[in-house]
């Protein structure tokens, strides 16, 4: 068995409840670690999640970060992969290997330009 190193998938700000959730089920089901960018627009506690169906929560590794610049300021640059429809390359074209981080923006803005260098 070899031991290679987790995906990890960062939602930055996410806003929808069940998005998260659909995220946090497939990143349950692949070993994928979860990374929350707060500010969150909903609530993580047990009542909230438990209502919303997340029963399954607790088994996904999850990590929370206060805001974006602390979650960058830890991460390896070359590790990252940043996920857009702001710019023209193709997702395809990355070169993605265990350990890479795949970074989405909140439902209804997407990542910050400054941060894509648009």
């Amino acid at each position: 068995m070899t031991n290679s190193l987790p995906f990890n998938i960062v939602l930055v700000e996410p806003e929808i409840p069940p998005n998260t959730g659909s995220i946090a089920r497939l990143c349950g089901a692949t070993n994928t670690v979860l990374h929350l960018v707060h500010p969150l627009g909903f609530s993580t506690d047990d009542k909230h999640l438990k209502r919303a169906g997340l029963d399954y929560w607790q088994h996904v590794a999850i990590r929370h970060w206060r805001c974006l610049d602390d979650f960058l300021a830890a991460q390896n640059e070359l590790l990252l992969f940043f996920f857009t429809t702001k710019v023209t390359r193709r997702y395809t074209a990355a070169q993605f290997k265990p350990g890479s981080f795949l970074i989405f923006g909140k439902e209804t803005k997407g990542l910050p330009e400054d941060l894509l260098g648009l």
